[in-house]
This record gives C-alpha cells, structure tokens and sequence, in this order.
C-alpha cells in the first residue's frame, strides 16, 4: 500500500510538470523542462544516498513543480526581487505540493516533513534540508552549470559558484569535481571550492 501511495504521488508531481510550457532537450528528446529537472532529482538521489526515505524522494521529486507559474520577470530585476521570487516559488512548491499528497492519502506527519524540506526550513543544521541542498546542487553543476558558465563573465560564474559551495557538505564538493562538463568548469569548481576551505 506504502509503495502504491509512493508511486501515486511521484506519477502525480510528474504529471502536473509535464504542463510546463517551456522545452528542454536532453539526448535528443524534447521534456517539458520540470520534468526533466525532477527526473534529474531522483536519479542524482538514488546516486548520491539510495537509501533516502520516501519523504526525502518525494521533496526531491517536487522541488521546482510548477516553478514556470511565477516567471522571474515578475519581480524586480535586482538582489531584492531575486530573494523575494526565491520565498514564493518555495511556498509555491510546498503548497502543490501538499494538495497532491493529502489527495494522495499521505498523513499530516509526512507532509509536513517534505513542505519542510521544500521551504528550505534549517538549512545548515537540519539533515534532510541539507541532505536536499546537496542534491540541488550537484543537479546544477551536472547538467545546468555548462550552460550558465557559456553566458556569463568567469568572475560571475565563480561568485556564484562560491555561494554554491557554501551550501554544499564537504562530500556533496567532493563530488561535484567529478560531475563537472569540462576542464574549465573544474577550474572554476577548484578557484570556487578553495574559498570553502
């Protein structure tokens, strides 16, 4: 019953990505983008820690479900407007979220552990909100990084990497150097990881 209701609210997440409009191509094969990021999740978790409990699978799943609904470009185009988009995408997540467990038959307990996870909720001390950072950020380095690191001047792509970083546990930053596209992209992650240390 446990594994039914699982695999119930992973093919409903799923579902509700696959009405992302915008397009992402991956091996030759067009995905709706969040989709293809939440597919990401889970593979990069089972990777990284296969014996995640099915809370932290599911808050992996549904990290970014339904982030096309509130464009970045609906907020000012500074520090201040970034971090406010940033809070309501999280509760914007948490809060499908929910509806799609509770339809799902989920408990109280197991949803709120995940709309903690998903609101970032003690994110330097908690194990599973950081054992979730870990996996966001070896999902960006992996398969987004390339991409980012192509538009931008070295010195952003650093600063931001720092930040990245600074998120990371000392095993998640391990890692990542063996995830990175390109040689160029490892000198970044060395320059951005030295500050760490």
């Amino acid at each position: 019953m446990s594994e039914e209701k699982f695999i119930r609210a992973i093919n409903a997440f799923d579902e509700y990505n696959r009405k992302d409009p915008n397009i992402e191509v991956a091996d030759q094969q067009s995905y709706p983008k969040e989709l293809l990021y939440a597919v990401r999740m889970t593979e990069r978790l089972k990777i990284y820690t296969p014996e995640a409990p099915d809370y932290i699978q599911l808050a992996a799943r549904c990290q970014h479900i339904g982030r096309w609904q509130i464009p970045r470009s609906t907020y000012p185009m500074d520090r201040k407007g970034y971090l406010k988009w940033r809070n309501e995408l999280k509760q914007h997540h948490a809060s499908i979220a929910e509806g799609i467990l509770r339809k799902c038959g989920y408990d109280e307990n197991t949803i709120e552990l995940v709309k903690f996870i998903l609101l970032k909720k003690q994110p330097h001390v908690n194990p599973d909100t950081r054992l979730l950072e870990d996996i966001i950020c070896l999902v960006f380095i992996e398969h987004y990084l390339d991409d980012f690191a192509f538009k931008h001047e070295e010195s952003k792509v650093v600063d931001i990497l720092q930040k990245t970083v600074k998120k990371m546990s000392p095993r998640a930053v391990r890692e990542a150097a063996g995830l990175a596209k390109s040689n160029r992209i490892n000198e970044l992650l060395r320059m951005a990881a030295g500050s760490k240390q």
